[in-house]
C-alpha cells in the first residue's frame, strides 16, 4: 500500500511494535582509524526517507543520497524495487569526514535511532525485502567493524530480540528518483513522516547529543 495512504488511514497505529534497546548502546570496541577508512557508508533500514533525514543531522556527515543497493542497475527504479523481487533495499549512501566521525559511530546511530535492527524484512508499517536492515560494506575494514559491532551488541543483550541485520558487499549503489531526495525536509507535515520518521531525529537529539547537529547537511 502507498505509504501516504497507509499512514493517513491508520495514523500512529500503523507503526508496529518495535524492539527498543534495553540501555544506551555502547561505542564500538573495534573501529577504523581515520587515516585508513573509506569516507562512504551505505546502509539500509526501512524507508529511505527516514534514513536520509536522520543521517543529515549527524555530525561529520557531508552528504546523504537516497537510493537502491543489493540488486542490478536495470531494476533500480522505485516501482520495481517496491515489488520486493529485485534484491534491492531502499538505502542511503552517506559521505562523511573521518576526522569528525568514524564509521563505527555511524553504525551506532544506525542501530540506536535510525531503525529497528530486529525486524526482519520490514520496518514499522512497511514490509518486504526492500525494507530489510542491511549494511553494505565497501571494503574489508567496514565488514570487520560491522560484524564485530553486531556481535558486541548481541553479546551485551541490548535488544530483547536478535539483530537480523544483513552484512553484504556493496556491488552497486543507484540514486533514487529526484522526488525521493530530501523527502523529509520537503514534506515535514506529511502523515507518514510525522508518525514514522520525524521521531527518529528527535531520538538522535536526545540519545546521542554529541553526534547531533541541528542544521541538516545540504539545507
Amino acid at each position: 500500500m502507498n505509504r501516504v495512504i497507509l499512514s493517513t488511514i491508520a495514523g500512529a497505529s500503523a507503526v508496529c511494535a518495535c524492539s527498543t534497546p534495553a540501555a544506551a548502546l555502547p561505542d564500538p570496541t573495534i573501529d577504523i582509524p581515520p587515516a585508513k577508512t573509506a569516507n562512504t557508508a551505505v546502509l539500509a533500514g526501512g524507508c529511505f526517507w527516514g534514513m536520509d533525514g536522520v543521517f543529515k543531522h549527524v555530525k561529520g556527515v557531508t552528504r546523504v543520497v537516497a537510493g537502491y543497493a543489493g540488486g542490478n542497475a536495470d531494476t533500480a527504479r522505485y516501482e520495481l524495487v517496491g515489488s520486493g523481487q529485485t534484491g534491492h533495499a531502499e538505502s542511503v549512501r552517506i559521505t562523511f569526514d573521518p576526522a569528525r566521525i568514524r564509521y563505527g559511530q555511524l553504525l551506532k546511530v544506525f542501530f540506536s535511532v535510525a531503525h529497528d535492527p530486529t525486524q526482519l524484512n520490514r520496518q514499522g508499517p512497511d514490509s518486504g525485502t526492500q525494507y530489510r536492515s542491511a549494511i553494505f560494506y565497501v571494503d574489508a575494514e567496514q565488514k570487520r567493524v560491522a560484524l564485530a559491532y553486531i556481535a558486541q551488541l548481541q553479546a551485551a543483550h541490548v535488544f530483547p530480540q536478535p539483530i537480523v541485520t544483513q552484512v553484504a558487499p556493496l556491488t552497486g549503489f543507484y540514486d533514487a528518483e529526484a522526488h525521493h531526495q530530501d523527502y523529509l525536509a520537503h514534506h515535514p507535515n506529511q502523515p507518514y513522516i510525522v508518525v514514522n520518521d520525524a521521531p527518529k531525529i528527535e531520538h538522535l537529539r536526545q540519545q546521542l547529543p554529541a553526534l547531533y547537529v541541528s542544521a541538516p547537511v545540504g539545507q
